[in-house]
């Protein structure tokens, strides 16, 4: 059974290498700005975070299998689509991108609880059959430190870690010793619920343990070009 991410990112892909998972991986070309913008402008609303990170997952998944299917005729196996957002008291706090921004974010966690959406989205694609999409999303409570001081926050920052990461941290790395409690699947913080994509999996009539030690023939460090 092959699989493949539509993604290249690193937190991703080491979680599933973790579970014993070897993936191709595919970065999806999905404007995400332009797909919400144009979904809100639709139906005359702001999507909730829920609905956005499912919304993303499920068109970076299904980017990924129309390539695959024009690109890889014989691929038998399974696209792995995913996205995150993290809320904090009602504001959804994407990547900061920029230092100010980040420590700005940590002096408004410190101390307090967000929750990580984190949508899901598998397509079982066989060859000469339609592709099979089955989404969920996923969502982890996590509490902050409250006694992390601005001189930590300050040298997180500077090691640009918390820039390129939804809401600003990560459990998995330097950020983690900030955070006291998660609340629901704790890989849903990394980047993916291993606990819900094994379900969606089984929806699709695959075993997980079909998944393990999945070697792409196509796969060189990590990536493939298509």
């Amino acid at each position: 059974m092959r699989v493949c991410l539509a993604s290249t990112s690193p937190a991703r892909l080491m979680l599933l290498q973790q579970f014993g998972i070897r993936p191709l991986t595919v970065a999806p070309d999905v404007d995400e700005e332009a797909v919400i913008a144009a979904v809100e402008a639709s139906e005359g609303r702001i999507l909730a975070p829920d609905e956005h990170v499912l919304l993303l997952a499920r068109r970076k998944a299904a980017d990924v299998a129309a390539r695959l299917a024009d690109d890889i005729p014989d691929f038998d196996g399974i696209v792995i689509g995913g996205d995150s957002m993290f809320e904090l008291n009602g504001e959804v706090l994407g990547k900061p991108h920029l230092a100010a921004r980040a420590r700005e974010r940590w002096l408004a966690m410190r101390g307090q609880t967000g929750v990580l959406h984190s949508g899901h989205a598998v397509v079982r694609i066989t060859p000469d059959s339609a592709p099979h999409e089955v989404h969920a999303v996923a969502e982890a409570a996590v509490t902050f430190a409250s006694d992390v001081s601005d001189d930590e926050i300050d040298a997180y920052v500077a090691t640009g870690e918390p820039l390129q990461v939804a809401g600003a941290f990560t459990v998995d790395s330097l950020g983690g010793a900030f955070i006291t409690h998660i609340a629901g699947d704790p890989s849903t913080v990394v980047g993916m619920s291993v606990s819900t994509l094994r379900a969606l999996v089984r929806e699709l009539g695959v075993s997980w343990t079909d998944l393990w030690h999945t070697v792409d023939p196509s796969v060189r460090q990590g990536h493939a070009e298509l």
